[in-house]
């Protein structure tokens, strides 16, 4: 009985690449596989073909020997030049090698029990002037570290880790359920390769333990809520020898009662009396640096923008200063003397005869309103 074409089995073009041909067999052995298909004779049978068709194409040599010679150029009795192409023995490996990443890997290398150690996280809330200006803080981390007693190795001093006899120190095991090969964690090493008979009375064989450290973290001026500053090795110890993580200081830039700040700019928002600004005047404007005099010009309305540069901030990764940015705000008097009263009305006579000539913005307004309903009707 002539044997199937091993293209046709996989369903491939024989131009096919060597990912498609993977794919190809992953797909059909999954269909086929025996834990699919109970005492189903015929889907053994074809997942057998599957098998051995993957085992020739997957290699480039015994691929290029057949799409020579077919057949004839990978079966040792039909004189060909490379071993078997059957399933017998090399299944488990090919099954492994595709499989592996579902599975928990092929491949049977050791397992390493040193790993590195996990990144830790800080959240530091700084006010406007410390996050400006640059500060240096005292901070309190609670983590893991290496235990002193047993250097991190989690053995009783004297003695030492053994290779697990369940793994032989791979930290792995393989199990075989038919035809189908699954690679597990060790039960008795649960992946570290090795026992530790006697552990760390301190560390309870860890090999780590809790600790509160205190550091000293220097803020850069000019930075600003989501930076972070990266403290190399600062983290948790690492297990086994390995090396520690880092510790990711978190900046949050808490509200500011004058001042708002977007990005190297700064804004704040001045009020401003009604005599001020229709004459002018001069007022006094908070900085980070102290306070200083800003000339107000005459007729200024609430809204304008007077703007101070080199106020602002400096940014962190560099650049030009940035500026304060100041809104006057008119203020409208209150708690009003009888008298004062009095003069605000005589006030107002005297700019209603002037109609729009003292305002301009009133009176265009309502002239705009008065058009609009009169082209509605």
């Amino acid at each position: 009985m002539s044997k199937q074409d091993y293209y046709e089995v996989l369903g491939v073009d024989r131009d096919a690449s060597d990912r498609d041909i993977k794919k190809a067999f992953r797909r059909m052995a999954m269909k086929f596989h025996p834990d699919r298909n109970p005492d189903d004779k015929e889907a053994e049978e074809k997942f057998k073909e599957v098998n051995e068709a993957y085992e020739i194409l997957s290699d480039a040599q015994k691929k290029a020997a057949y799409d020579q010679y077919g057949h004839a150029g990978v079966d040792p009795n039909m004189g060909g030049g490379f071993g078997g192409g059957g399933f017998e023995g090399g299944f488990g490996d090919i099954f492994g090698d595709v499989f592996g990443d579902i599975f928990g890997g092929g491949g049977g290398g050791r397992r390493s029990s040193v790993q590195r150690g996990a990144d830790l996280r800080y959240n530091m809330d700084l006010s406007l002037e410390e996050a400006v200006r640059g500060v240096e803080r005292t901070i309190k981390v609670p983590t893991l570290v290496n235990c002193e007693t047993c250097h991190g190795s989690g053995a009783k001093p004297g003695t030492s880790p053994k290779t697990c006899g369940t793994c032989g120190g791979m930290g792995q095991v393989r199990m075989q359920q038919g035809f189908f090969s699954v690679q597990q964690t060790c039960p008795t090493c649960r992946g570290e390769g090795h026992v530790i008979s006697d552990p760390c009375g301190d560390c309870r064989g860890q090999g780590r333990i809790e600790k509160t450290k205190t550091l000293s973290v220097k803020i850069p001026s000019g930075v600003d809520t989501g930076d972070r500053i990266r403290l190399a090795g600062e983290g948790e110890a690492g297990s086994h020898g390995g090396p520690a993580g880092d510790l990711y200081v978190q900046v949050n830039v808490t509200a500011h009662p004058i001042f708002e700040r977007d990005g190297k700019h700064l804004y704040c928002e001045v009020p401003i009396s009604f005599v001020d600004a229709a004459l002018g005047g001069e007022l006094e404007v908070p900085t980070l640096d102290g306070r200083v005099k800003l000339k107000v010009p005459a007729e200024t309305q609430t809204g304008k923008l007077f703007r101070l540069r080199g106020k602002g901030v400096k940014p962190v990764r560099g650049g030009s200063v940035g500026d304060l940015l100041v809104r006057a705000v008119v203020e409208t008097p209150v708690n009003l003397s009888s008298r004062q009263k009095e003069l605000l009305r005589e006030f107002h006579d005297e700019m209603e005869q002037g109609n729009s000539k003292h305002s301009p913005k009133k009176h265009g307004f309502f002239d705009s309103v008065k058009k609009f309903f009169e082209d509605m009707t």
